[in-house]
């Protein structure tokens, strides 16, 4: 008897869901191999996500998934938040690969991405025995809810990447969260269905913004994408001056 897929096609609606739990989520579960046992470990952990996708975290050296992946890299980490009756009818995405820690080079950057997402961590983010990792994925397990299952591939999550953007990203959410806040309300209103704030500007990237309001968090996607960085300052303008026309209306 031939068994039956589960699976369900990927589409582009598909990844863009997917997308939106990887650049929303402020905590997941990471499950880890104990080097001791070989037994799966779990822990929670705050996370963000680099400029491409990928789930980025703050641990301490003193705990046992630190030393796990030091030990053995490979990793998954499971996003989704569960709402009201049945959790399984909820979304969640598990997404897997290998987890490496961040090089100096990279650290000052990523720090920035991180602490816009989780504030109250600049407590700590700088204690020697604290390291930021990054998971390199690979793929994910998607599910949107009961009969919505899919498989998803590296190419399918992750974002292409400007090196002038990351290298300008700070600037521009600093400049966007003093002096336009009424843009960013704009985006979040027209770009992400969200009235409820104040908003500011966490992070950016080709394919969209990262905006917080206190734990909240929204996605704000660019339609189309930025292909270079060039195009962010007359993009961001085009979006407020539309936003701006349309609640006039």
């Amino acid at each position: 008897m031939t068994k039956k897929d589960v699976l369900q096609p990927v589409d582009a609606d598909v990844r863009r869901s997917a997308k939106t739990f990887l650049r929303t989520a402020r905590h997941a579960a990471l499950a880890t191999i104990d080097p001791a046992s070989g037994i799966p470990m779990a822990s929670r952990i705050s996370v963000a996500s680099d400029s491409r996708g990928c789930p980025l975290f703050l641990i301490s050296q003193l705990s046992g998934h630190f030393g796990a992946l030091e030990s053995d890299p490979r990793a998954s980490v499971l996003l989704g938040d569960p709402g009201r009756g049945d959790p399984l009818a909820h979304p969640r995405i598990t997404v897997f690969g290998h987890a490496r820690q961040v090089s100096d080079n990279s650290r000052t950057r990523l720090r920035a991405r991180f602490l816009a997402r989780h504030p109250k961590a600049e407590l700590y983010v700088d204690f020697a025995d604290f390291a930021f990792w990054r998971l390199e994925i690979e793929g994910a397990s998607f599910n949107g809810g009961f009969g919505k299952a899919y498989q998803l591939t590296r190419k399918d999550l992750l974002a292409p990447t400007d090196p002038d953007l990351e290298e300008m990203e700070a600037g521009v959410v600093a400049h966007m969260n003093e002096d336009h806040r009424d843009a960013i309300a704009l985006y979040a209103q027209q770009g992400a269905d969200r009235t409820e704030g104040p908003w500011t500007l966490a992070c950016v990237d080709l394919e969209g913004l990262d905006l917080t309001s206190s734990d909240r968090a929204a996605r704000v996607w660019f339609d189309p994408p930025l292909a270079t960085a060039e195009e962010l300052r007359p993009r961001l303008f085009a979006m407020a001056k539309r936003a701006r026309a349309e609640t006039s209306n």
